[in-house]
């Protein structure tokens, strides 16, 4: 990447309203825009991309949806099962992505629908 930048982590979530291929399409979409957008992202600056879903999300991989965007063939990508714990929020897609940024850029980590619970701070 050009020199200058900095390489940052990342993070974000989201809720699925269903454990269906187009539930978990269109959150993943929702996430990964929401990620590009706030923080003004061009496809060359995104390194690597982790998924991780709750246990009851096994309709689809997230990575096989965000591989499918413009200019991420060279985006590394990663699904993962979330840890299993008592009274985590269901239907969770978090989502972890390397990128590069300039120094002074503040990251954004978004956090949607009922995964701004999670980090009510970030919500919106």
């Amino acid at each position: 990447m050009s020199t200058g930048l900095t390489l940052r982590a990342l993070r974000g979530a989201t809720t699925a309203a269903a454990n269906t291929v187009e539930a978990i399409g269109e959150a993943v979409s929702e996430l990964v825009d929401a990620v590009i957008e706030r923080n003004q992202l061009a496809g060359e600056q995104l390194l690597s991309v982790t998924f991780s879903v709750t246990a009851d999300l096994d309709a689809c991989f997230p990575a096989a949806i965000a591989r499918r965007r413009p200019g991420w063939q060279q985006v590394a990508l990663l699904d993962c099962q979330q840890m299993a714990v008592a009274g985590d929020l269901p239907r969770c897609i978090r989502l972890l992505a390397h990128v590069w940024l300039e120094p002074q850029q503040l990251p954004v980590h978004p956090y949607l629908r009922e995964a701004a619970r999670l980090r009510p701070d970030r919500a919106g």
